[in-house]
């Protein structure tokens, strides 16, 4: 399987195809540094003096070798599979021998790395909704209108959570509209590439 990267991830790379390997080698190591402990926009201003570049060009091109680590990471594609995928980007043999040995030695940190961020968000499990109506009342002249009572059940790190929430029917008809919409996003490109990117 082939990573597949977007125009502006390829154009951050785009320093690294001509340069030479101990600097490749450096731009891993900061990659893999900036990943595990965090940005340092000192070790960006000595990298671009040295290559006379702007600071810019520098930390784009550290932030798509991070990209490029995690979604391989991701993806969990194998040594071939990335060294494909960095050879239809277009770098020399030594630029695609540092990035590989840089994926290798470091896949399954990123890996672990990438499991602890898991937010443990709560899961959809069941949804029960009871109509209220009041058919009349001698003390309130006005109509009476409905209300809807809905039950939501969710999965939250293996226990279930109730949340009982109570709508007006226009409430309840502009939540069916925003699912709705929500349910189309999930047919478009963008949101298939996301998915590709999360798994």
């Amino acid at each position: 399987m082939l990573l597949i990267l977007d125009d502006i991830h390829k154009k951050h790379l785009d320093l690294l195809k001509n340069i030479d390997e101990k600097i490749v080698r450096e731009f891993c190591r900061i990659s893999v540094e900036h990943l595990f402990k965090g940005s340092n926009p000192k070790v960006y201003q000595s990298a671009a003096q040295r290559l006379n570049v702007e600071t810019d060009i520098v930390q784009n091109a550290i932030t798509g070798i991070i990209q490029l680590l995690i979604e391989a990471s991701k993806a969990m594609v194998s040594e071939l599979e990335f060294r494909d995928s960095i050879i239809v980007l277009g770098f020399n043999n030594v630029s695609q021998e540092e990035l590989v040995k840089c994926y290798l030695e470091n896949n399954q940190e990123i890996r672990s790395l990438l499991t602890s961020l898991n937010m443990g968000i709560p899961h959809y499990k069941n949804l029960e909704w009871r109509l209220d109506v009041q058919i009349a009342s001698r003390t309130l002249r006005r109509p009476m209108e409905p209300s809807m009572l809905l039950r939501l059940q969710l999965d939250e790190e293996n226990k279930s959570k109730n949340v009982i929430l109570e709508a007006d029917p226009s409430n309840v008809i502009h939540m069916t509209k925003v699912l709705d919409q929500a349910l189309q996003e999930v047919k478009s490109q963008h949101f298939r590439r996301i998915m590709r990117s999360i798994k």
